[in-house]
């Protein structure tokens, strides 16, 4: 019994600076919530941990890839120790240790044609796009829209300077963003007429050949914002 209760004193002190903010009740909503977060890089990983920090029950990762040395520049999981290690396990060891209560379901996998039944059986209340494959974004879209799941999707934080062009709009209001170009025609021949939610930047990228080049502030900048979004849409 008195484990118990320093338990919940000690789940209570972990937010009690966003439940005098928003109050207990939608406190208590995002603890019951579970969120799928498809790609945990330099967007991602900011995302990931907005949610670990706002008292998230459930986040559910998705990612095959291992830190390498050129994430260290803008991904929050990235560090020399880190190097070669998986991000999904990284993930959930520093998940862990900002929050214990936070239940984390991992894939160290690809979201695609054939694991997406896999991921997708889990409860999920809200998808979390950051990955970068076109064919898995559009999958996304695809599966999220038939299951009638809330989802965002980011589009490309390559080779942008400035993240206060970055903005959540719907697809179709989308300026200057390739990756946008290519989900608004995709959204256009599939005859989708829902509102498809996305992260874009509207600042022109800068040209470096075939480099994707980033910072350690515009795909951060963009996690965050989507972090606001999605939690914002769960208490509204």
């Amino acid at each position: 019994m008195i484990e118990d209760q320093i338990q919940i004193k000690m789940q209570h002190n972990y937010f009690n600076r966003l439940e005098s903010l928003i109050g207990k009740d939608k406190l208590d909503i995002l603890s019951n919530k579970s969120i799928l977060i498809i790609g945990i890089g330099g967007v991602g990983s900011y995302v990931l941990e907005s949610l670990a920090r706002s008292n998230i029950g459930t986040i559910i990762i998705v990612d095959p890839d291992t830190i390498d040395e050129t994430n260290i520049n803008r991904q929050i999981l990235a560090l020399n120790s880190t190097i070669g290690k998986n991000k999904v396990d990284v993930a959930e060891e520093r998940i862990n240790d900002i929050n214990p209560n936070c239940n984390i379901i991992k894939y160290n996998k690809y979201f695609n044609k054939e694991t997406k039944d896999e991921i997708l059986n889990n409860r999920i209340d809200f998808i979390i796009d950051s990955c970068d494959t076109i064919d898995s974004k559009k999958l996304i879209i695809r599966e999220a829209l038939e299951k009638n799941i809330s989802f965002i999707s980011c589009m490309g934080t390559a080779n942008k300077l400035d993240s206060t062009k970055l903005e959540i709009v719907d697809i179709r209001k989308t300026i200057n963003d390739p990756i946008a170009r290519i989900i608004r025609k995709y959204v256009k021949d599939n005859n989708i007429t829902k509102k498809i939610m996305v992260l874009s930047s509207k600042e022109v990228p800068i040209s470096n050949g075939n480099i994707l080049a980033s910072n350690s502030f515009v795909p951060p900048v963009a996690g965050l914002l989507i972090g606001n979004y999605v939690i914002n849409e769960l208490i509204k």
